[in-house]
């Protein structure tokens, strides 16, 4: 590896300027003691703590930029204003994100102040990283026994390492290693959990879903595409499916769409026109509920911290943002299948957008409201001011020797290795529309309920089982249910898992063992030094 002091970067036409070393660009082997796999702001972390510990690392990206969606428009950041949950790096995030605006304190922040800091952080602890490299997830992950000894990727490089960490938001180089993962819901009866599986939105009483800005139908749509005529053939992803009963399992997965960061600056404003390839159709849902009676914004729309009245946009209530049903393929589909879903998202996300500025249907007060937004000429400025990456709530889960499950959440297991806290919601979007008995469109798969008090993560949960991959670690992707990982899927939760990844990772270098055989006293000194928060007081 050779190292380059002071470098600028080309990126899809946006010049990157630093002092971010980079990596050999020859085919011959490159090895480190930790090689980092990974597109998430987890991924950073990870590198970033490895290196401080003294380990040679590599940070091998995916995509052209760094931080995950910490950077690509999830700027409003979900942790219930419990900022003093998580410390270590993740903290030294937030604290520069604050220092950039002059302030003590934010929750919310612009992209492009987010990859600003990620930057920062990297070139700061001198890693080299390796931008727009994807492994090779058919043949590009080499074994010796138990233990990866190299990842290649789809251009040819190949990276040796002592200890790799997988902090993709999809799992990739866990399943090409062979380990145990899970995609969908698991049944209610796998872990004992009231909130797994289906969960129907006409459900009642709504157990699974305790917020009291209900995210369902408030009124009934019908679900045809020429209404009331089922031979006219169901609306796109509206699925009619017999038996469905709260608690079954299935291969299916929480919606994703695009965080948008929108401006109603007009000096800043890009408009948000109506796209090519853009029908009414795939909008029907929409504009039927707000017919049936439902008038009310579908969308939460948060102010972020800095100038260009900014704001982050989410998906809320019936009808939103999220793209139920068309990503159900996406975490083990191929990079190409994977690029078209993103496209499908995108196409959607405008439309939706187009339509409510535009659409007669749209109620007038919402369509006003709509038609102020666009996106912003100072985000994502080689890419239309559009977001760089899809927002995966979630893909492959790994199944290890201990699963977070529902009663970690509700703090009903004492985690005696904990190796960082989350404390958000156990929370899922959409998951499907489906036709109900009475022939009406409904929801199912949106689960909310909060845990009593911020619980412990278990070291367990972030390594595979020893008899699978004795070298891996798995900070994003990590051992959970469907329900549990609803609550721990949030970007700080990932950037201190991340970092403890790492931390494990470095001791088991120094003690020439296997990951399952760190010694939690060591881990918990080392993370407790660093300014890891591992334990709620009682």
């Amino acid at each position: 590896m050779k190292q380059i002091t002071v470098i600028t970067f080309v990126v899809r036409g946006l010049l990157l300027a630093g002092t971010l070393p980079t990596c050999a660009a020859d085919n011959a082997a490159s090895e480190y003691d930790v090689v980092v796999y990974g597109d998430s702001s987890g991924a950073v972390t990870a590198a970033v703590a490895a290196k401080r510990l003294g380990s040679s690392v590599v940070l091998i990206n995916p995509t052209h930029f760094l931080g995950g969606m910490s950077a690509s428009g999830l700027g409003a950041t979900d942790f219930l204003g419990k900022r003093y949950t998580f410390g270590g790096i993740a903290s030294e995030f937030y604290d520069e994100i604050a220092g950039h605006y002059g302030k003590a304190y934010v929750r919310s922040f612009e992209p492009h102040v987010g990859r600003k800091v990620f930057r920062k952080l990297i070139a700061d602890a001198e890693v080299p990283v390796a931008f727009n490299e994807k492994m090779n997830r058919q043949n590009g992950v080499k074994l010796q026994g138990k233990r990866i000894v190299s990842i290649t990727t789809l251009s040819g490089k190949t990276y040796r390492g002592r200890m790799f960490i997988d902090a993709t938001y999809v799992g990739d180089l866990m399943a090409a290693a062979g380990v145990t993962y899970t995609v969908g819901r698991e049944p209610e009866s796998k872990y004992g959990e009231d909130m797994a599986g289906v969960r129907r939105g006409d459900t009642q009483p709504r157990i699974h879903y305790t917020q009291k800005d209900k995210d369902h139908f408030i009124a009934n749509v019908d679900p045809y595409i020429k209404p009331g005529d089922p031979t006219s053939g169901l609306l796109p992803y509206v699925f009619k499916i017999d038996g469905l009963t709260n608690g079954q399992g299935d291969h299916n997965i929480q919606a994703y769409n695009y965080r948008l960061c929108l401006t109603r600056d007009p000096k800043l404003r890009i408009p948000i026109d109506k796209p090519g390839g853009y029908r009414e159709i795939d909008h029907e849902l929409l504009l039927r509920n707000f017919e049936a009676g439902d008038q009310r914004m579908p969308a939460i729309i948060s102010d972020l911290d800095g100038p260009g009245k900014k704001m982050d946009l989410n998906h809320k209530h019936a009808i939103g943002t999220d793209y139920g049903g068309a990503n159900w393929e996406y975490p083990e589909a191929g990079y190409e299948r994977r690029r078209e879903i993103e496209n499908a998202h995108e196409l959607y996300v405008r439309g939706f957008l187009w339509t409510l500025a535009n659409s007669p249907r749209v109620p007038a007060e919402i369509r006003k409201q709509a038609a102020d937004y666009g996106l912003c000429k100072d985000e994502f400025t080689d890419n239309g001011g559009w977001p760089y990456m899809i927002y995966i709530r979630e893909a492959r889960r790994m199944v290890s020797d201990y699963v977070i499950t529902q009663d970690d959440c509700e703090v009903r297991r004492e985690v005696k290795d904990s190796v960082g806290l989350a404390s958000f919601g156990m929370d899922s979007h959409v998951v499907q529309y489906y036709v109900n008995e009475q022939g009406y469109v409904r929801r199912d798969g949106t689960i909310w309920r909060v845990p009593p008090k911020p619980y412990g993560i278990s070291y367990r949960s972030i390594v595979p089982r020893q008899s699978e991959c004795e070298n891996l670690l798995v900070p994003v992707c990590l051992s959970a249910s469907h329900v549990a990982h609803g609550s721990i899927r949030m970007e700080p939760v990932f950037m201190v898992l991340g970092q403890s990844a790492a931390t494990a990772a470095s001791l088991a270098i120094a003690d020439g063992a296997a990951v399952q055989s760190v010694q939690y006293a060591q881990l918990r000194e080392r993370l407790l030094k660093d300014r890891q928060i591992l334990n709620w007081p009682q």
